[in-house]
């Protein structure tokens, strides 16, 4: 028996990569699967994968994350920027700038951690539905909240620190939907993703790192104020075939170029039954263990990738090392 849980959802892994897991399906990102990932490298072309990190601008795509600010570091009161050394050693000829940042950990190019969404379940069997993450872990081992309702130090089990340590890196592969369907507001399910695949002659085994191209990153980078509900393609989270496809596909990690991959819903009305708000969210993060990317420029490698009549890639996309976050920014690397 799982000492962390009884019950696991319908559809889920959990327990499948061994009771403590925190990994998900990075565990099939083996040495195996890094060395044919190094041989789709052929041209030794490096694509950067990541928007500014000030970008969205106009505020941004969701009220609860801000924009990055920067300022100088300071010494005795002073900016430390553009600093003269002369002024502490007599002749010295340096000029040294030091500044600081601060910003939300999934306003731009981003990985979502699996501690980033759980759901209500009764892992435990007592007839009551608890805050539960991915392989079952506990909102009380998830975070410490004090009594204020605060969050203090961050997640404590399932932190980006996990994917960090695995180096994130292994074959991508590209599924470019603006090719097929221009950058209209289209949800698209089951039918479409299969015909897009075929029509392209992609496949996707397991280990895989599945790209999804829609062209809205590159919108971004021309628009002050971007509207997520009306442009480009976003996956319908409600088609229990295309979820059923990314379980059974054997995907690694999955990450898009829009803000949430699948449809986010900008009216959200009472639920007729228990269900999630996103599905397809619920089901990678909580039930899979599948770590979901967002935001990612891929307009530049997927014009390439088409040029060429090619869909793999080396991809390196580790976030960064900070213990605790539910999320992380991220300058994916691609070669080709």
């Amino acid at each position: 028996m799982n000492p962390r849980w009884i019950r696991r959802p319908p559809g889920s892994n959990w327990g499948d990569f061994g009771a403590d897991d925190q990994k998900g399906r990075l565990n099939w990102l083996t040495p195996e699967h890094v060395r044919q990932a190094v041989a789709e490298v052929r041209e030794g072309l490096v694509f950067s994968l990541s928007l500014p990190l000030d970008v969205p601008r106009g505020g941004g795509l969701n009220a609860r994350r801000r924009p990055p600010a920067v300022w100088p570091a300071s010494l005795e009161g002073k900016p430390y920027f553009g600093y003269r050394a002369d002024e502490r050693v007599r002749g010295a000829t340096d000029v040294v700038c030091d500044d600081a940042f601060c910003m939300h950990s999934q306003f731009s190019t981003q990985w979502d951690a699996l501690s980033h969404v759980g759901s209500l379940f009764d892992a435990d069997g007592d007839g009551h539905a608890e805050r539960v993450f991915y392989n079952g872990y506990r909102m009380d081992e998830h975070v410490r909240v004090p009594e204020d309702g605060a969050a203090a130090g961050g997640a404590q089990a399932l932190g980006i620190e996990v994917m960090a340590q695995t180096g994130v890196q292994g074959r991508g592969v590209m599924v470019d939907l603006r090719r097929r369907f221009g950058d209209e507001r289209r949800k698209i399910g089951y039918d479409d993703w299969m015909r897009t695949l075929d029509a392209d002659g992609v496949q996707v085994e397991r280990g895989d790192i599945v790209c999804i191209h829609t062209g809205f990153a590159d919108r971004l980078l021309t628009s002050e104020a971007p509207s997520a509900s009306n442009i480009c393609c976003v996956l319908d989270g409600d088609d229990d075939r295309l979820l059923r496809w990314i379980d059974e596909s054997g995907l690694a990690a999955l990450a898009a170029d829009n803000h949430a991959v699948e449809e986010r819903p900008q009216q959200v009305a009472d639920r007729t039954r228990p269900g999630p708000i996103m599905p397809l969210h619920e089901l990678c993060l909580f039930k899979l263990g599948i770590h979901l990317g967002e935001l990612w420029h891929l307009t530049p490698l997927a014009a390439w990738l088409a040029r060429h009549e090619r869909s793999r890639f080396l991809l390196t996309a580790p976030p960064l090392y900070l213990r605790g976050l539910v999320g992380s920014p991220v300058n994916p690397i691609a070669t080709v």
